[in-house]
């Protein structure tokens, strides 16, 4: 079968076997005016008509509510356009700095490339210091009206960032009264309970109004060993068994001939105890000291007012708070290389050993927290002119400050302290003991109090924009006004974050981290035009061109201009085509400039354990040309890679477009409306980390080790395991991505019972990275793992909702389609994903207008996550699929 008909059969399926979620994309995301007209998300025009010419979705409160939903993050990383890998609970890598901060990924083209706004205006940046990205869960659901989501590059209206599209949160302008609204959930284990009380208050009148909204939500962590008991590895063909990590609670040494031996793990043992190190026997399993979800503390309030000033002029504010306290546990730390001489009283062997490693499990996990204040302010006047130009000047200020760290921390000049003998005494109360770490359960606890300390670091954004803004008409055409929009923006982004001091010197058995601190200043001028061209005629009954130009100038990397162009023809009341192209232009942001290097053990597949048996003949020859030893076997799942910013970066551009049409054949299917938009997306110089796994998955596949990423990595001599891996961000050549929306709302009554059906879904034709130019491409579409999240060829995501009288049921559904794991070779067990869908139900039953009841079932069919090779965490992509199983959740809201 052809492409074109898989790709027809394949949207025929979803549109008659797959719920999907979201408004009409012939309803483009809109903001009201108070004109009566409507500002539609993607330009500044005001307009009548609601379907413009870029694709969008329009998630409303009433399905956030109908779906059980209290989370902005689950509503957009449900949506079929996100992909990739973003911060929420239950994904293993929080992006940096960021842990506990909600994200949004449109496109999987990174959360840099996705704007997130509030009735239009920047966000100041989450997280823990220096970072790239608002939380999403700073604004209380409950004040929101709807979310929109522009599903296209916008850099000419917006400015940068705005390369893959923007998430647009409206909130509500007219409540009064008093709401109250409770939920719980619970897993049908009995944990990750999830607990949210929101309030909202509103009161008009002529004049003007105010509205206050806050939420307060505690989840409670679920271990990971309840869902993956342990780490799991193809160690035979064709069967999984547990491989964990090769950091011993005993002590991994090497004597001088290369031999390993390891010490005594047995609580209470012969201390002096060693024998021949064994994988199977010694390793460590960190699945019981990490989360499949961890737990947050949050409390956001909103509060927003606006007051006519005169007849002409309008006085608004908007005032943000957000307090969080998330923390997660990890793994004891690591001691990584320690000399240890024969003559040492604690050293059995006679010989001088290299402790290559060992666990400091004897104090347990460590324990990382995060505390954050985040406010953002804005006050702002807007009005009329006499000629019906509508005009708006508004300053906002956003900070958010942090502080982080963890517990149980080793000093390792401290530990070298007690491994010297002419320092350290066991004298009791000696000021510096002497420790014993060959074998577990000889740290005294004296010694692990004189090692350990708890890191705080500290850090935080600032984010200072003045915006003014003016649109209306310029004059009449046969076909209409020509309708303009103009303004100007200043805008000082800041990001900071200073580590903890020993952190900083590197003397911390953590990553090693520098100080963050950078700005940047944007300056720049925009002007929108939509021209009616014809209107009313055969075939034409309107065509409207649009443009769009944009100048910027920053403060790092001087100027640019970009523009947009888009053409929208109604053909008829039932059928219209548009389209779009546009530029773009991003600057890198702070931790991608400035970010202090930084040391982790990130889960990373080495493509040399058991390169003797692959039967590749590239593989084989480019492992032994590495030193690798035929029988080398990966010691765990981890490799410790440097990851952090790149002073040498540079922006990058884009080019996008897209050309879709919207069908509504009321005449013969009345409520019935289709999209389908094709999107087509080309970076160049694109900002990229390309994860540890992928480069050296590309490495040696490359002849004779050719490729550049074969120098971002070392291996050691002894043992043949990889001991530095760079992951750095670098400009890679280019990225380019083309696939498919596809859209489906159905709205009918069925004698009494009021039936509504939205569907989307995405199929990803093309997404490709070039990792330098000239470089072969790096396939993302259809792949998962490694560290890079899900590029399923297919995603979808809907509900089907019917209401009868006081009750509504609801049912929604997310497919995520197959994909092949970046790193894992045929016929390996993971290698190909199947499809997978989660289905949800929700009950709810109304007393009356203001109270509600509901119930509700996520995970209905308890479906399990796929095995991934390449994992990031509890053996499947917990940045993709869903480890928690079946939840349960009641809900109750009322108003007075």
């Amino acid at each position: 079968m052809s492409k074109k008909g898989a790709l027809l059969c394949a949207a025929m399926v979803v549109a008659y076997a797959t719920p999907l979620y979201a408004q009409p994309q012939a309803e483009q995301a809109v903001t009201n005016d108070s004109s009566g007209d409507v500002v539609v998300t993607g330009s500044r025009i005001r307009r009548q008509d609601l379907a413009g010419v870029a694709p969008a979705t329009v998630v409303s409160a009433e399905q956030i509510e109908n779906t059980g939903i209290v989370n902005i993050e689950s509503v957009l990383q449900r949506l079929p356009a996100n992909a990739g890998f973003a911060g929420n609970q239950t994904s293993a890598y929080w992006t940096g700095n960021g842990y506990g901060t909600a994200q949004v990924n449109l496109r999987g083209l990174g959360i840099k490339r996705t704007l997130v706004l509030l009735n239009g205006r920047r966000l100041v940046a989450g997280g823990t210091g220096a970072n790239s990205s608002p939380d999403l869960n700073m604004i209380p659901v409950v004040a929101l009206a709807r979310t929109e989501v522009l599903k296209d590059g916008a850099s000419a209206i917006y400015g940068a960032d705005a390369m893959a599209g923007v998430v647009n949160l409206i909130t509500r302008t007219n409540y009064e009264g008093l709401g109250v609204s409770l939920r719980n959930g619970i897993t049908e284990r009995g944990d990750g309970s999830d607990f949210t009380a929101d309030l909202i208050w509103g009161v008009r009148n002529d004049r003007g109004g105010i509205m206050a909204a806050a939420t307060y939500q505690k989840t409670s962590a679920v271990n990971m060993a309840s869902r993956a008991p342990c780490s799991l590895a193809e160690t035979t063909p064709g069967k999984l068994s547990c491989v964990n990590s090769a950091s011993t609670i005993g002590g991994r040494a090497a004597l001088p001939n290369g031999q390993q031996i390891n010490f005594n793990q047995m609580p209470g043992g012969n201390g002096n105890f060693y024998e021949p190190y064994s994988a199977a026997k010694h390793n460590f399993n960190s699945n019981p000291f990490l989360n499949a979800v961890s737990p947050i503390e949050r409390i956001s309030t909103a509060f927003f007012a606006d007051y006519k000033v005169t007849d002409g002029i309008i006085a608004f504010g908007e005032f943000l708070y957000t307090y969080r306290k998330s923390n997660q546990i990890a793994t004891p730390g690591t001691l990584r290389n320690l000399r240890i001489a024969a003559t040492n009283p604690t050293n059995p062997t006679g010989q001088d050993i290299v402790l290559i490693q060992r666990r400091l499990a004897e104090p347990g996990a460590r324990r990382f927290f995060q505390e954050t204040h985040t406010w953002q302010g804005t006050f702002g006047l807007r009005g009329k002119f006499t000629n019906d130009w509508a005009w708006e000047v508004a300053g906002s200020f956003g900070r958010n400050t942090a502080v982080d760290g963890s517990t149980n921390i080793a000093n390792l000049e401290r530990v070298a302290n007690t491994l010297d003998t002419s320092k350290c005494s066991a004298a009791a109360g000696a000021a510096i003991p002497c420790g014993d770490y060959l074998g577990y359960g000889d740290l005294t606890p004296k010694v692990l109090d004189y090692i350990l300390f708890t890191s705080r670091d500290r850090g935080g954004n600032e984010l200072a924009t003045v915006t003014a803004d003016i649109n209306g008409n310029l004059f009449r055409l046969p076909a209409g006004p020509i309708a303009f929009a103009a303004g100007a923006v200043y805008r000082n982004e800041k990001g900071w974050r200073d580590p903890d001091p020993l952190t900083v010197l590197g003397v911390a058995n953590t990553n090693q981290q520098n100080p963050i601190s950078g700005s940047n200043t944007a300056k720049e001028a925009y002007f929108e035009l939509s021209v009616p061209v014809l209107a009313n005629m055969p075939f034409f009954k309107a065509l409207t061109l649009d443009g769009a130009v944009r100048y910027s100038n920053y403060d790092l990397f001087g100027s640019d201009w970009n523009y947009k162009f888009g053409a929208d023809w109604v053909i008829s009341d039932g059928f219209r085509l548009r389209g779009t192209y546009g530029t773009g232009f991003r600057i890198p942001n702070v931790p991608e400039l400035f970010g202090g290097v930084s040391e982790g053990n990130l889960t990373t597949t080495d493509p040399c354990s058991r390169y003797s048996q692959s039967g590749n003949a590239t593989l084989i020859a480019n492992c032994r040309a590495s030193g690798v030893p035929a029988n080398y076997t990966q010691l765990g799942t981890t490799i410790l890679t440097t990851v952090g910013g790149n002073q040498k970066l540079k922006p990058e551009s884009s080019r996008s477009w897209t050309i879709g049409t919207v069908l509504q054949p009321r005449n013969l299917v009345p409520g019935l409306s289709l999209t389908a938009d094709w999107f087509d997306i080309d970076i160049k110089d694109a900002i990229r980390a390309i994860p540890g796994s992928t480069k050296l998955a590309v490495c040696y596949a490359s002849a004779n080790l050719s490729h550049p990423f074969c120098g971002d990595f070392t291996r050691s001599p002894l043992t043949g395991e990889v001991t530095y891996l760079s992951a750095q961000p670098i400009n890679t050549g280019r990225e380019q991505m083309n696939g498919l929306d596809l859209g489906l709302v159905y709205e009918r009554t069925v004698g009494a019972v009021a039936l509504s059906v939205d569907l989307n879904a995405t199929y990803l034709n093309k997404y490709v990275v070039m990792p330098f130019p000239g470089g072969a491409p790096i396939r993302f579409d259809g792949f998962i793992g490694g560290g890079n999240g899900g590029y399923a060829k297919w995603r979808g995501y809907g509900v089907v909702t019917a209401k009868h009288g006081d009750f509504t049921a609801t049912w929604s559904t997310q497919w995520i389609g197959k994909a092949t794991d970046f790193n894992a070779k045929p016929g390996q067990i993971g290698y190909k994903t199947p499809n997978v869908f989660y289905h949800n139900a929700q009950l709810a039953f109304e007393i009356d207008e203001k109270t509600r009841f509901q119930f509700g079932l996520d995970n209905l069919f308890n479906r399990k996550a796929p095995y991934i090779q390449s994992f990031t965490d509890g053996n499947t992509d917990t940045m993709t699929y869903d480890l928690l199983g079946r939840r349960f959740y009641v809900g109750f809201r009322t108003a007075f």
